[in-house]
């Protein structure tokens, strides 16, 4: 099994390279999220031993159920501040044709689907093993999956920094950089999945450059790490009180470092970015 760290920020263990064992536990997440991609996060967590099993054993009951509606509640309460929307003509006039705009959708929308999950899930796991989640009246009854699945398609090649041409890696991590506080280190993998079409980045980041230099997308930022930690902490409560690993510290600090950062920015930008993405068919904005 190769660990690289060439394409991505951290150690990761690539999806096509990776043990027997831990392709099984890719495929099963995969599966679950129905998506076609694993997030850096998980094949961060591949690299220390032990951890994608114990982290992915844990929240996977809270990803086919309960969490569900609590990443919809991020969603809905978020609040998203005024910029324009690219228009089908904008979009058109940029170059990007019916293929181009279906496959950024696609991206758009899966990680919108896969942030808001990590965020409240993740969440949920700091606050079960760092002693904070079972506080009197947190309700640990089930909840049900009122919101309808996304629908699973293939996404592009995500592309490594390396092989981008210099100005698409500087305008990557520019992006990357927007509401981030203070650890730019971790490159979202939206933005480099995004990168075949270096127009469309383009277009977002003239729109997020004023949200940016006003504060606005960093109070965003903050926003989205509230309602993670509020509705973790219900979620939490979901957790068995089962032993973590032996060497639970190292797996907390990688965890909290994602939510906090890219998780937690990119449920923001995610949303603003989507919400600003017309399909082409429409004559109105996309909502969340």
């Amino acid at each position: 099994m190769e660990i690289s760290t060439q394409g991505d920020p951290v150690s990761a263990v690539r999806e096509n390279e990776a043990t027997e064992a831990v392709a099984s536990i890719f495929a099963d997440i995969r599966e679950t999220l129905n998506v076609e991609v694993v997030n850096l996060v998980w094949r961060h967590l591949a690299t220390m031993p032990g951890a994608l099993e114990w982290v992915w054993g844990t929240l996977k009951p809270l990803y086919k159920g309960p969490a569900i509606v609590k990443a919809e509640l991020v969603h809905q309460n978020l609040n998203l501040p005024e910029f324009p929307r690219l228009s089908g003509d904008v979009l058109t006039a940029a170059g990007l044709d019916h293929a181009a705009l279906v496959s950024i959708l696609a991206i758009l929308d899966s990680y919108q689907h896969t942030n808001a999950l990590a965020l409240v899930c993740f969440s949920a796991l700091l606050a079960r093993f760092e002693g904070s989640a079972l506080r009197p009246g947190l309700s640990s009854a089930p909840q049900r999956n009122e919101v309808g699945p996304i629908r699973r398609v293939a996404l592009p090649r995500l592309v490594p920094i390396a092989e981008m041409p210099p100005a698409t890696a500087r305008l990557v991590h520019e992006l990357n950089g927007f509401g981030e506080d203070s650890d730019f280190a971790l490159v979202a993998s939206m933005f480099r999945h995004l990168s075949h079409w270096p127009t469309y980045l383009a277009l977002i980041r003239t729109l997020l450059v004023p949200l940016h230099e006003s504060g606005e997308l960093r109070s965003l930022v903050t926003e989205a790490r509230i309602l993670g930690q509020v509705h973790g902490r219900d979620l939490a409560s979901n957790i068995p009180a089962t032993s973590p690993l032996q060497e639970v510290e190292p797996v907390l600090v990688a965890v909290r470092r994602f939510v906090r950062h890219p998780i937690a920015r990119m449920t923001g930008v995610c949303s603003l970015v989507r919400r600003a993405t017309m399909d082409e068919s429409e004559s109105q904005p996309v909502r969340d």
